[in-house]
């Protein structure tokens, strides 16, 4: 029987899901129905023996039977009632609900097949035999969480039309990262997930797509239509792998055939595209437990030869990170058209707006890219922090000021946080004092400055690159006593930080900061928010985390994609954190908490007869 090929293949099943009536309505890979929040159950990692094998980051096929991939549930996880200054937080009822929402982040789609990804960066451990390269501990440049991103979004959405059945969300929001490297494919992926539409996950030959699980195409599930939700922008979204302007090089590997050969210097630099030296390397799509291969020293082997695919463009022009990005939103059949984006953002190339998620509730989001643009001064800085230019800056000014006058509850939604906390309840960590060195949760503070790795912290804005600090920015932002939180990811953990106003601004000129981890990396979690008002001059916001309800039953559904990859998530954070917590550590990394935020009078009065009895 003659065989056919993987394109073929993919035709063929194709047009089977479609040509079948009603497989719409049914994901190929359908969650546990026991969807559970954070607050019942909590995913924690098996502790090991000091005693177990200690493997490197690619060596997947043996997670399991060392155990790296274990995990159990365990104790839910509430911190309870806080508040901004942590002042006693009084005697109080809670009231009507205002708003609820759900938050996801830093997704980051990954085409494991593209010719133009960071993995060798990720796997040399040495600094004494070149490339020293970051070692094991950035799973940003690799890990075995790349082969499964589009099902883990799958579950994560399918768990969000479990709970909304239970208590109807009012909208969702991603907090940016949706691609890995600001390719076409990997953002279409992530749109088409939310849509409901078949999933293709592999690009080139599609090597193992008629044999692999994680390369078989797929029906995903899509966000129940009554759920409108929004975008936010990230680095990754615009930028190579989230740190490196695209260049022509970078467009021309894209699209061809052969390896991205990348320069690799010192042991904590990050491949660059200033001189080559060593390929970086690809994922075999053919293989169970994606093996890496095209890697390695250009001088001492061949270039690496792949299967070509225009899909893998970047969306990033010479004039524009944004724009092409931002026109992909309005090619959905999920609401709203654009999801937060206008015409007018696209005229303007400019990806910051705000909404209204309630017709009959005085508040407002506004939606703020607070991403790096091209520095003027330095071409390969790295991008993967924040910055506000004078007009974006202007921007958030003017919305401020306008929901102040409004007489409007506000939130700030952005990719990255400002003037955020180092440490998380149950992980507490030390940040080095020359903020040289990122762990692979992201928890230094890399935010609102134009420093870049090995630089020492400016204490001015450089302008017009950044024309504000995370001082000045907060200072700004205390003046609003409207304003009650800060959403963001980029940093891949979730944690609360509390910004209360300095004196001698009242209490109700503090607001909560609030980030949520990745989708990608251990916890692979989102986030839902409930706000309720209170009787004491006060609202009460419930921050919640959510595991995917991922299907692990193997008598209802052997390995599902979405399943194996939250060992894989396990195994690669105990193999990035190191020892001696590699093998101890069995912390959630969950933080739910009762976020109080005190209102003025005015802003009491006003919402005193709105909540979830309106309609």
């Amino acid at each position: 029987m003659k065989k056919i090929s993987a394109s073929v293949f993919l035709l063929l099943v194709f047009m089977a899901a479609v040509a079948l009536p009603g497989c719409k309505e049914k994901p190929t890979y359908p969650i546990s129905t026991d969807v559970k929040t954070t607050r019942e159950r909590t995913v924690r990692a098996v502790a090991l023996s000091d005693n177990t094998t200690q493997l490197t980051i690619d060596q997947v096929e043996q997670y399991a039977a060392n155990g790296y991939s274990s995990w159990m549930y365990g104790d839910p996880v509430d911190y309870g009632p806080l508040t901004p200054d942590n002042s006693d937080v009084g005697t109080y009822t809670t009231g009507e609900t205002l708003l609820t929402f759900f938050t996801m982040s830093d997704i980051h789609i990954v085409d494991k097949e593209s010719p133009s990804q960071a993995i060798f960066g990720a796997m040399s451990t040495n600094p004494a035999v070149p490339p020293p390269g970051f070692g094991n501990v950035n799973t940003s440049a690799y890990s075995p969480i790349m082969l499964s991103t589009t099902h883990v979004l799958d579950a994560a959405v399918q768990t969000i039309n479990a709970l909304n059945k239970n208590a109807p969300f009012d909208f969702g929001i991603s907090l940016g990262d949706d691609a890995n490297s600001d390719q076409y494919n990997e953002l279409r992926w992530f749109i088409d997930v939310m849509d409901g539409k078949i999933i293709t996950p592999s690009s080139g030959a599609h090597r193992g797509a008629d044999s692999i699980d994680y390369q078989k195409p797929y029906r995903a599930a899509g966000l129940d239509k009554s759920i409108p939700w929004y975008q936010t922008l990230g680095n990754h979204d615009q930028h190579w792998c989230g740190t490196l302007l695209v260049n022509d090089y970078d467009r021309r590997i894209l699209v061809g055939n052969t390896v991205i050969d990348m320069a690799l210097a010192g042991v904590s630099a990050f491949p660059s595209f200033e001189g080559h030296g060593y390929y970086m390397g690809v994922i075999d799509g053919a293989t169970v437990y994606g093996t890496i291969m095209g890697y390695g020293n250009d001088t001492t082997m061949a270039p690496p030869v792949i299967a070509a695919d225009a899909r893998r463009h970047a969306l990033a022009t010479e004039t524009s990170t944004t724009l092409n990005w931002m026109k992909e939103f309005f090619k959905t059949t999920s609401q709203p058209k654009g999801h937060g984006f206008t015409k007018c953002n696209l005229d303007n190339d400019f990806a910051s707006y705000s909404f209204e998620p309630k017709a009959n509730l005085p508040l407002k989001v506004i939606v703020l890219d607070d991403t790096c643009k091209e520095n003027p001064y330095a071409a390969q800085s790295s991008y993967a922090r924040a910055c506000l230019d004078q007009p974006r800056y202007d921007w958030l000014i003017n919305e401020l000021n306008q929901g102040q006058i409004d007489g409007k509850l506000m939130i700030i939604a952005a990719h990255i946080p400002v003037g955020p906390q180092s440490n998380i309840p149950d992980n507490p960590v030390t940040a080095p004092a020359d903020n040289q060195t990122l762990d692979n949760r992201k928890i230094l503070p890399l935010f609102l400055s134009t420093v870049h790795l090995g630089e020492a912290p400016p204490y001015e804005p450089l302008t017009p690159y950044n024309v504000v600090t995370d001082e000045m920015l907060l200072a700004t932002l205390h003046n609003y006593p409207n304003l009650i939180l800060w959403i963001a990811g980029h940093r891949h953990i979730n944690t609360v930080t509390p910004q209360p106003a300095p004196a001698p601004k009242g209490p109700e000129c503090g607001f909560w900061e609030v980030e949520t981890s990745s989708l990608r990396d251990f916890p692979q979690e989102f986030r839902t928010f409930k706000i309720v008002r209170n009787s004491n001059n006060t609202i009460s916001i419930f921050v919640t985390d959510v595991d995917p309800a991922v299907q692990d039953d193997p008598a209802v559904q052997p390995g599902s994609p979405a399943a194996k990859s939250r060992g894989y998530a396990i195994g690669a954070n105990r193999i990035a954190a190191g020892t001696p917590n590699a093998f101890t550590d069995t912390t959630s990394h969950v933080y739910n908490a009762e976020l109080v935020k005190p209102l003025s009078t005015e802003m009491q009065a006003i919402i005193a007869n709105y909540g979830s009895h309106m309609k």
